[in-house]
């Protein structure tokens, strides 16, 4: 009986997880993820409290953030990490106003959006084939309108240390395509055909690249390039990347993935570069363009963080 009292009495007082101090939980927690604190938090009042504290969304936090906690009106990191993960709401980076940064919610990796002003587009054809101009469905204040060309290579660029290490990346083509007027003037051609490719770098070396096809073929482009070539309307469609279109309006279409590795930081910096280019001379033009974006890709989970 003595035995069984003494047993009773040490397991009593064994600590439990829950026992720990709210700084103990509050470290250990993290460490984690957004999506796992919020998980956390349902356990117990104890791992609630840890979780919601500061100290851990702090640690979620971009170095960005600093400046933009101070001038958002957010009582709790928490809440000012959560106003982070709006797109559209997004950080301005730069003084030019043409790279935007947000937070993924549930991982916490930080996204971008290049504006068409801080692509590469090609010129080739004289300064008068790209105007740009303002669009009621931009982020930017300006969006780039392909007037003429026949050369058509476009690539944006972010150093390597702006993506969160250990994260599967995804570049994005963001684009529409010019309406004809009435009478049929303007609009868009060449967009369809002939062969499309996109590509993404890190320090000079591709690392994925996809055939692709930015709007659907109308049939007197069909008929146009038909046959054209190793890699023409008969060479393969069905390899062919299809873009799809987003809430806002826009088309986007996947350009590749990469991987900045957890210990890049030691190594030299290098370049992430997504490239979008359409082979052949053939005169385009009516191509959109509002962006690239860099978003690591979604895994699907059977909740989300709130």
């Amino acid at each position: 009986m003595a035995a069984q009292a003494a047993s009773g009495g040490g397991a009593q007082a064994a600590t439990q997880l829950g026992d720990l101090p709210e700084e103990c939980l509050a470290q250990a927690i993290a460490l984690t993820s957004p999506r796992d604190a919020c998980r956390i938090a349902a356990v117990s009042p104890a791992f609630r409290a840890a979780a919601d504290s500061d100290h851990v969304w702090r640690a979620f936090l971009p170095r960005e953030a600093p400046p933009v906690v101070l001038l958002q009106p957010a009582k709790t990191k928490k809440e000012a990490y959560l106003g982070l993960c709006d797109a559209g709401s997004a950080v301005t980076v730069g003084d030019d106003g043409g790279c935007r940064m947000w937070l993924d919610k549930a991982s916490g990796a930080r996204c971008y959006a290049l504006s068409a002003r801080r692509l590469s587009l090609p010129w080739d054809d004289g300064e008068f084939c790209w105007k740009f101009t303002p669009h009621p469905r931009s982020r930017f204040g300006e969006v780039a309108e392909l007037v003429d060309c026949t050369c058509l290579d476009i690539y944006g660029t972010l150093p390597s240390s702006s993506l969160t290490p250990a994260t599967t990346y995804a570049a994005y083509f963001v684009y529409g395509a010019a309406a004809a007027a009435e009478g049929g003037a303007g609009g868009h051609r060449g967009l369809s055909y002939p062969d499309q490719e996109t590509a993404v770098s890190v320090g000079g070396r591709v690392v994925d690249s996809h055939d692709v096809c930015l709007l659907p073929p109308d049939a007197a482009e069909a008929r146009r390039f038909r046959g054209g070539g190793a890699g023409g309307v008969a060479g393969g469609e069905e390899r062919r990347r299809r873009p799809r279109r987003r809430e806002d309006g826009w088309w986007e279409m996947e350009m590749g993935r990469l991987v900045i590795s957890a210990d890049a930081g030691e190594a030299e910096e290098q370049e992430v570069t997504a490239s979008f280019e359409v082979l052949g001379w053939h005169p385009k033009r009516g191509l959109l363009v509002e962006g690239i974006e860099f978003r690591p890709v979604v895994v699907a989970h059977s909740s989300s963080t709130t």
